[in-house]
């Protein structure tokens, strides 16, 4: 890719920033998540990890957005990673003993704290994203920073599993939270010229605005909705704990490889993409992509075997690597400049709150159904869902990215 020498510069400290507070949440995931596994052994409890952060993220993104696109978006950017670190400081004491008490309540508390973070996170990143790039940029870019987020997928819980089983769950997130803290420095030295602010508008007038304009495109409504169902339904990464317990009999390095699958399967698919884009057939590559991940998830559902499982797991992000450049793309093509803080909050609500409201689903459903069945049930729906889109969403079935530029 050919920057000029200061946006190159300055998008590598914002890959930078994507990288620390990624691998950050993704560690505090993976402890927390064996954490309450070790302290309650109840999959409903697991399910309600995702309910803890989704309600507050979910409450605060549309604000999110409109602030970022009224105030700076750097500054916010690093309020939420110093948000981040404080959560991580707060497990920490609670892991070391330092807190006492009723530990699910603190654990449960801070993982609410982060979802507030969380609904800062990407408002401020997809800005910055588009101040510092050239629009012909985008595509690869997008490519770039979706290998940059699922690298950060792939170290993140490997090493918050190696370090719980090696270290201790102090350990993980006592990393976790030296990592927010240096994402909030990398940001606060990205020195760029902020454009001026969206015109000034009540808040709830802003909101709307972003709001209608999602709903009323078509393309961006399709896609975003189809990720989010997907997610909601085929999301097989909340239940890794019971699998690893349950299922394949393995300790939290077993967990922490399998959540690192899917996303090295997605960095593959991001690097090659940052090379050789996709342009023709945009929205089938999109759909098939994401009926190809509900496949996936029935498969792993099935499997026995830890190593078949963690190949399946990387097939799955393959897929959902094509869905996530695809979908990145599009939004930053399509959305106006003055609009981005809002629309990527609501995006973040599809897809972000998506990751956790499943999380819960899966919980739920793994309750009444059983673990397996669960899984294969959310995988079913998946393909379910890319039906119902290829339907429903004729301009984002026939879509050509060329269209947008």
């Amino acid at each position: 890719m050919q920057f000029s020498a200061h946006p190159n510069r300055f998008f590598f400290k914002l890959l930078s920033y994507r990288l620390f507070i990624v691998l950050a949440y993704q560690m505090i995931a993976v402890v927390v998540g064996w954490h309450i596994y070790e302290l309650t052994h109840d999959t409903l409890a697991l399910g309600l990890i995702g309910l803890a952060e989704v309600i507050p993220y979910f409450s605060f993104a549309l604000f999110a957005g409109y602030a970022v696109d009224h105030h700076s978006r750097r500054l916010f950017g690093v309020l939420a990673s110093l948000m981040v670190f404080l959560s991580a400081l707060t497990l920490t004491a609670v892991a070391s003993g330092l807190i006492t008490g009723n530990a699910l309540w603190w654990l449960y508390s801070a993982i609410a704290f982060n979802g507030v973070a969380r609904a800062f996170i990407s408002p401020s990143y997809s800005s910055m994203f588009a101040i510092i790039l050239p629009r012909k940029e985008y595509a690869r870019a997008s490519s770039l920073g979706s290998s940059v987020f699922q690298l950060a997928l792939v170290v993140g819980p490997a090493l918050g599993g190696v370090l719980v089983g090696l270290a201790g769950k102090t350990a993980g997130y006592g990393v976790a939270s030296l990592l927010s803290l240096g994402a909030a420095a990398v940001l606060l030295s990205l020195r760029v010229k902020e454009p001026p602010p969206a015109e000034s508008a009540a808040i709830f007038t802003s909101i709307a605005s972003g709001l209608r304009f999602v709903f009323g495109n078509q393309v961006i409504l399709g896609a975003q909705s189809l990720d989010m169902f997907a997610v909601l339904f085929g999301g097989a990464v909340s239940m890794l704990p019971a699998f690893i317990h349950d299922v394949f009999h393995y300790g939290p390095e077993g967990l922490g490889f399998l959540r690192a699958a899917p996303a090295a399967g997605a960095v593959i698919t991001g690097l090659f993409l940052a090379r050789h884009p996709i342009n023709l057939h945009a929205g089938r590559w999109l759909l098939g992509a994401v009926a190809g991940f509900g496949l996936c998830i029935i498969a792993f559902a099935l499997s026995q075997n830890i190593w078949i499982a963690s190949m399946l797991l990387v097939l799955s992000g393959i897929c959902d690597g094509v869905s996530v450049v695809m979908r990145t793309t599009i939004m930053q093509l399509v959305t106006p400049d003055p609009m981005r803080g809002r629309v990527s909050a609501i995006n973040g609500i599809f897809i972000g709150s998506s990751n956790e409201l499943g999380a819960f689903e899966s919980g739920i459903a793994a309750r009444l159904m059983g673990l397996v069945p669960s899984v294969i049930f959310g995988g079913v729906m998946t393909l379910a869902v890319v039906a119902a889109t290829t339907k429903l969403a004729p301009k984002l079935r026939r879509l050509e990215l060329h269209q947008l530029y």
